[in-house]
């Protein structure tokens, strides 16, 4: 079959789908545009019975609705999973979208609109392969499930609570997700392992109320100078972090796996010109990439206290707030690393200081055997069409579902991405390259048909 001219002859009426799709503003994170997750859950329920699937169902949860859809009918070949999620993240500052962001405009062959890119643009992706393969073949080459969520932006809270009530249901040879990027333009990628999550906050206090720095000054202890000396503990001048037993999980980096993420081409000097930084900084004896992908790291994301307004206030600050988060690889467990973190904390208290810790996300991290065999698939369909082979990467980002998926139902995971770094996600002017939405497709096709 001639995939390329389907894909072709049907382009504008795909593309107009997917901008129906877009203009549904379903972002999880705020409560006022539930009926809008929801119609967003409806809408897909419409695709995939236009697709050709079967046993379509929404499945109501405590919080945003999860979609599940099959077509079984190839007896002795594998079952994929689709995976991935209706939801989209807030669109905040909005002056700064050159166009609504549920209005979704294309321009310069880029379509701009929420959710382009993550997620709903690339999901789409399988829903009009699985739908051409049916139209032109009346039968899939392997078994497919289908499961989208509405709750990813979120941490995919109820999603967890599914799986483990429906692995029957849900039960796969593998899990395949769009929902990762190419190293470039034309530079096609296989994400094989992503950093596990951890968080947590830290309240420090010293006096009973904030102190006139004239009179008490020198003589009590300061609470953001108390915090500034506790933070400085978690790290040496070597970029490493000082908790006793976090890199105990950590594996060492195999000469192997070195030489596969060099094969990413970052140019380290072109990276700090661009950020405008006077020099990098990491961990010592790392490359940039292997230090943002393959290794764990903790990082203060917010410390705050005292007076903040304008002008001078000479007091003394009686309490101090931190947000810390945490990059997790290997076999690091999120709750084992709090605990050191916590039990670090606490034995460096400053003197005169009183600290607590709030424990909060926890999310572990995933990877997978570049040599099993439909990873290498993966890669021959990518070669096809693209013209040159991906390179199997460690992304430093985490989506926590997807070792759950993993774990829970004991399949290998394919992470097919076909967004680009530069495309915004999370950001105002999200967008999805069209070269990837038409080579996609075809990728995806392949894929199926090879596997």
């Amino acid at each position: 079959m001639n995939y390329a001219a389907y894909f072709a002859g049907n382009r504008e009426k795909h593309l107009a789908e997917l901008k129906e799709w877009l203009a549904i503003p379903s972002i999880s994170a705020l409560s006022e545009h539930k009926e809008d997750v929801n119609r967003a859950a409806e809408w897909l329920v419409q695709t995939l019975e236009r697709a050709g699937l079967e046993n379509i169902k929404i499945h109501p949860t405590a919080g945003h609705p999860i979609v599940y859809a099959d077509y079984l009918h190839a007896p002795g070949k594998p079952t994929i999973l689709v995976y991935g999620h209706y939801d989209v993240q807030p669109v905040d500052p909005l002056h700064l979208w050159q166009s609504p962001p549920f209005e979704p405009e294309i321009r310069d062959n880029k379509l701009y609109a929420r959710g382009a890119t993550d997620d709903k643009g690339q999901l789409f992706l399988h829903l009009k392969a699985i739908e051409a393969i049916l139209s032109q073949e009346q039968s899939l080459p392997v078994n497919i499930k289908v499961c989208i969520e509405g709750e990813e932006e979120i941490s995919s809270a109820n999603l967890h609570h599914f799986l483990g009530a429906n692995r029957e249901l849900l039960a796969a040879d593998a899990v395949l997700i769009s929902d990762t990027e190419l190293l470039g333009p034309g530079r096609p990628s296989i994400c094989t392992g992503l950093r596990g999550l951890c968080s947590l906050d830290i309240s420090l206090r010293t006096a009973n109320t904030d102190l006139h720095s004239g009179t008490y000054g020198g003589g009590v202890p300061n609470a953001l100078h108390a915090m500034a000396e506790l933070l400085a503990s978690l790290h040496d001048k070597q970029g490493r972090v000082t908790v006793a037993g976090f890199y105990d999980d950590v594996p060492d980096l195999t000469a192997e796996m070195r030489a596969e993420l060099a094969r990413k081409g970052t140019d380290e000097e072109a990276l700090r010109q661009r950020l405008g930084l006077s020099a990098l900084f990491g961990e010592d004896g790392y490359t940039y990439v292997e230090q943002t992908g393959a290794r764990p790291t903790l990082e203060i994301n917010g410390m705050y206290g005292g007076f903040q307004g304008e002008g001078t206030k000479t007091v003394i600050p009686c309490e101090a707030h931190a947000k810390i988060t945490c990059r997790l690889v290997g076999k690091q467990d999120p709750q084992d690393i709090l605990d050191k973190i916590t039990r670090h904390i606490e034995n460096h208290a400053p003197v005169g200081a009183q600290v607590s810790v709030v424990q909060r996300e926890k999310g572990n991290p995933f990877t997978i055997d570049t040599s099993l065999p439909i990873l290498q698939k993966a890669a021959n369909a990518y070669e096809r069409i693209y013209g040159v082979r991906p390179v199997f990467t460690k992304d430093g980002g985490s989506i926590p579902i997807v070792e759950a998926l993993s774990r829970e139902l004991s399949a290998d995971v394919v992470l097919m991405g076909f967004g680009l770094p530069t495309e915004n996600l999370h950001a105002p002017n999200e967008h999805f390259h069209l070269e990837n939405f038409d080579k996609g497709l075809l990728t995806i096709v392949e894929f199926l048909q090879t596997i």
